[in-house]
């Protein structure tokens, strides 16, 4: 499952995680953030323990977003050790995910 997190969790949540972080920046007003949604919820509950999955809503959140250069919803960020690793904007595949949190060696 994705978990919700604020611009005030960010550092906790993302940046001091022990493991990879993938975040979802997207807004309820966003067609192609909805579509990549369950996406999302699926890649939380399969990489669950290994890759945190969160969701952050850009609206409700505009710090994070602001910091990140958010210019487009969905983008979808990697973190390792508080560190952006691979960023993807727009609407992907649950398989182009999974290879891109694969290839980067990130599912521990």
């Amino acid at each position: 499952m994705a978990k919700a997190v604020t611009d005030n969790e960010f550092e906790k949540e993302v940046l001091n995680s022990p493991i990879p972080v993938l975040v979802d920046f997207w807004a309820p007003w966003c067609g192609p953030c909805r579509a990549v949604g369950p996406v999302i919820e699926d890649l939380g509950n399969e990489y669950e323990g290994r890759v945190a999955v969160l969701k952050m809503n850009v609206d409700d959140n505009p710090a994070t977003a602001g910091n990140y250069n958010i210019r487009s919803i969905p983008t979808l960020m990697l973190f390792k050790n508080g560190r952006v690793v691979e960023q993807v904007v727009g609407a992907v595949s649950k398989n182009s995910l999974k290879d891109l949190i694969e290839q980067k060696g990130l599912a521990g």
